[in-house]
């Protein structure tokens, strides 16, 4: 199998150390003007590309600004292709016709040994309320990175915290249905230097009637991703930092489940699943639409004239 990959910032560079795992991988070619020493081809630019035949696999993970163009250049230039976009699709919702290629979107939590065992605990359960609370400080993400520097920190290249934490939306539908009614909040409210939004709050039901209350931030000074299910029988806290489950029943009592998960563990069982035709938990390309319109609903904060695609 030969890859193609497009983009080598720091979520690039993560699937490339990933992917030159897998053994069914024999060469992994890139997309970058970063003067990179490896050991497939590099091409400055996807126009530089003849053809796409040779490769079996892409991988889109450049900006999310850029994500559209790269990826309406790639399906018009192939067929029955898998492709990977990182998350989020697009900056905006967009129709493309993606032909008869495979498209999925690098919702990698939803391989999370935590979100896995949620799913199969909460398995025919009449879902009652959920909460979901996740956020992590900007400037001590990514540590030995200026955050002003960052996608995050801009509107026009994607970034923000809709967006960048728009996994919380995906697992959301993917665990307890699709969003169909919500009010939101999201805004800047703090002293960050980014021209991004930096928290978002929404209150919703699913269309299985789950009551459902997300909110994300850039401002929480440790990392949170916690997820609270409410049934008539149990509360189940979930806790995805520390990789744990605890299930209160009627009486109080409760259990913890702990999963040991490594930091890359979501990206491989990703990757794994596309390499090896098992798409039952991949975000497809229409999920990753859905995703944006509901971005899109939500996105009080971002103007339309900030960005171009």
């Amino acid at each position: 199998m030969r890859v193609l990959q497009v983009g080598f910032g720091s979520i690039g560079r993560r699937h490339n150390e990933i992917l030159k795992d897998f053994e069914e991988i024999e060469s992994i070619d890139l997309v970058s003007r970063q003067n990179i020493d490896l050991e497939g081809k590099r091409f400055s630019s996807i126009h530089d590309i003849e053809t796409f035949d040779p490769y079996d696999y892409i991988v889109i993970a450049n900006e999310t600004s850029k994500h559209y163009d790269t990826l309406e250049h790639v399906v018009n230039h192939v067929n029955g292709k898998r492709i990977l976009v990182e998350k989020p699709l697009f900056c905006r919702n967009r129709s493309l016709d993606i032909h008869d290629n495979r498209v999925f979107v690098a919702y990698n939590l939803r391989f999370h040994p935590i979100i896995e065992a949620l799913r199969t605990i909460l398995e025919n359960k009449k879902i009652l309320y959920v909460n979901i609370l996740t956020g992590q400080y900007l400037p001590t993400w990514r540590p030995g990175t200026d955050y002003r520097d960052s996608y995050s920190a801009s509107l026009q290249k994607g970034g923000g915290v809709l967006r960048d934490l728009s996994h919380e939306l995906d697992y959301a539908a993917f665990l307890f249905g699709d969003i169909v009614t919500f009010s939101s909040i999201n805004d800047k409210i703090s002293n960050l230097e980014i021209s991004s939004d930096d928290i978002f709050t929404a209150i919703g039901r699913t269309e299985r009637g789950t009551i459902l209350n997300i909110t994300m931030d850039y401002l929480s000074k440790t990392p949170l991703r916690r997820i609270v299910v409410h049934t008539d029988e149990m509360t189940v806290e979930a806790n995805l930092v520390e990789s744990s489950l605890r299930i209160y029943d009627e009486r109080g009592t409760s259990e913890t489940i702990v999963k040991e998960t490594a930091r890359n563990d979501t990206y491989r069982k990703m990757h794994e699943a596309i390499i090896r035709g098992d798409a039952e938990n991949l975000c497809t390309y229409n999920e990753g639409i859905k995703t944006m319109e509901l971005i899109e609903k939500a996105g009080d904060y971002v103007r339309k004239d900030t960005y171009d695609q």
